[in-house]
């Protein structure tokens, strides 16, 4: 009875400290840089994939909006 008493109390506790280590990543993961952090990971994972055709987009109207705007001066 007293060792099952004692089972019980350990189990317990871990799952108190389990609560407090959940709680503690919690935080940390709320905090702005990390919230920053995770967006950039996010952002640069996303456009790994399509940086090939954002290039062949961009060039083309970056090019265009130079000489657009070396005629006008």
């Amino acid at each position: 009875m007293e060792l099952e008493l004692e089972i019980l109390k350990v189990e317990r506790e871990l799952n108190l400290k389990r609560i407090v280590l959940y709680v503690q990543k919690t935080k940390e993961s709320l905090l702005p840089i990390n919230l920053i952090k995770g967006f950039i990971g996010d952002y640069k994972s996303i456009l790994s994939g399509y940086s090939g055709t954002i290039l062949n987009i961009a060039i083309p109207l970056i090019i265009n909006w130079i000489t657009k705007r070396k005629r006008g001066d």
